[in-house]
């Protein structure tokens, strides 16, 4: 008899009795996809994982505590048959035969009715793989398959543009402290799918220079007493390509709304009947101490940390931030934008208390491969800022969690 490659369809089981004989490891892994599918599970088994069992004390599905016995089949849509007994598997598939029910088998596949494809989810799409070899079938080949398909989906590396539902506006979109792998898995699709790019300097440059030739990139750097893109300008830039229906992704450093202006953006695109999409990105205040090797907290050394912009000095009339009380906290100070005012930074918390032997480092290009690490006390800071050339963009770690680590190699 000729081999057939099997039939790809899509169960839909919404309210329909699907069986599951057997608690295992098996079931643990299939049964959130049935329940997903809407399925009115009934589980037979004498035993189960402690995780098939919370699904049936959850009301997900209907576990009767027993072994298959016959008729168990009767007026189901689908089963699944991973029970440990070999006996049971095979009476259960011929029952399951005659009543027409379509059988998974997870002891002998060559003798189911049906195959669970590999499958994997992006953005509402399912991507399934079946093998149409029914002698060489290679579970792990069609796995990595599945696996390169969808994380391609994800990331952007595989673009599989909207058309139906592609609805024009705004993503703002946080692109992580500047390491092209740091930036999420659904911003890095936006990307992908955009028609135009508003980028800041502090993004994750490397990724424009994947954009096909079609995309517009905008160059919206703030360089520090230099050129710089106003925010009105950009504000504008935003809300015109959105009006013209094109899709635009505004690429921002960090996160959007940690000291990154978002919601300022957002409040444009909103008064101009914009819809817009915040995406969160992995902030540097975090991400920049952790690539230098410094914990922002550390069990008994420091249980809270605080970020504050340092591009207002502290005796500046304009500075919001209560620096006196900054001093005297026992945590870790993260001071973001503060290069050029450091001096009178460490100057000011030392005049409220701080030791002046407190550690403090500075990380320079976080994450990049320009990184560097520069470590100093506050009553050093200032003299070593300006001896290393310390530039911005730089994330400052003030507190004892500095020293926490191993030494950083010279």
């Amino acid at each position: 008899m000729a081999e057939h490659p099997a039939y790809p369809v899509g169960l839909r089981l919404t309210g329909r009795k699907v069986v599951v004989l057997g608690g295992g490891q098996v079931a643990q892994r299939r049964l959130p996809a049935l329940i997903a599918a809407g399925a009115k599970v009934l589980l037979v088994s004498p035993a189960a994982t402690p995780s098939v069992e919370a699904m049936a004390d959850t009301g997900e599905i209907t576990w009767e505590r027993r072994p298959y016995r016959e008729g168990d089949l009767e007026d189901a849509w689908y089963a699944l048959i991973a029970t440990s007994d070999p006996e049971a598997n095979i009476r259960a598939s011929a029952e399951g035969e005659r009543h027409r029910v379509w059988c998974v088998r997870s002891d002998d596949a060559d003798a189911a009715t049906a195959w669970t494809p590999a499958t994997g989810h992006s953005e509402g799409v399912t991507v399934a793989v079946l093998t149409t070899n029914a002698k060489g079938r290679d579970p792990r080949h069609t796995a990595a398959v599945r696996d390169a398909v969808v994380e391609g989906l994800r990331d952007g590396t595989l673009v599989a543009p909207h058309y139906r539902t592609r609805t024009p506006g705004v993503a703002l979109v946080g692109g992580g402290p500047g390491d092209p792998d740091l930036i999420t898995v659904r911003g890095r699709r936006l990307l992908a799918e955009a028609d135009v790019v508003i980028a800041d300097r502090l993004g994750p440059r490397d990724l424009l220079a994947e954009l096909p030739p079609h995309v517009e990139v905008i160059d919206a750097a703030k360089i520090p007493y230099g050129r710089f893109m106003a925010q009105e300008a950009i504000n504008n830039a935003l809300i015109e390509h959105a009006k013209q229906g094109r899709s635009v992704v505004r690429l921002k450093g960090g996160d959007p709304y940690v000291f990154g202006r978002g919601m300022e953006e957002l409040h444009a695109l909103a008064e101009a009947g914009i819809p817009c999409t915040v995406v969160p990105g992995i902030s540097s205040s975090i991400s920049v101490p952790g690539a230098a090797g410094i914990p922002v907290t550390h069990r008994g050394v420091a249980h809270e940390f605080t970020v504050v912009s340092g591009h207002v000095a502290p005796d500046d009339a304009r500075s919001l931030i209560d620096w006196p009380a900054l001093a005297r906290l026992t945590g870790t100070l993260v001071i973001l934008m503060g290069v050029d005012k450091i001096g009178r930074i460490a100057e000011t918390l030392m005049a409220h208390g701080k030791s002046p032997e407190t550690p403090v480092a500075l990380v320079q290009e976080g994450t990049t491969a320009a990184q560097r690490r520069v470590d100093a006390t506050l009553a050093t800071v200032a003299e070593v800022v300006v001896a290393e050339d310390v530039k911005p963009p730089a994330v400052i770690v003030v507190g004892e969690v500095v020293a926490v680590g191993p030494k950083p190699l010279a």
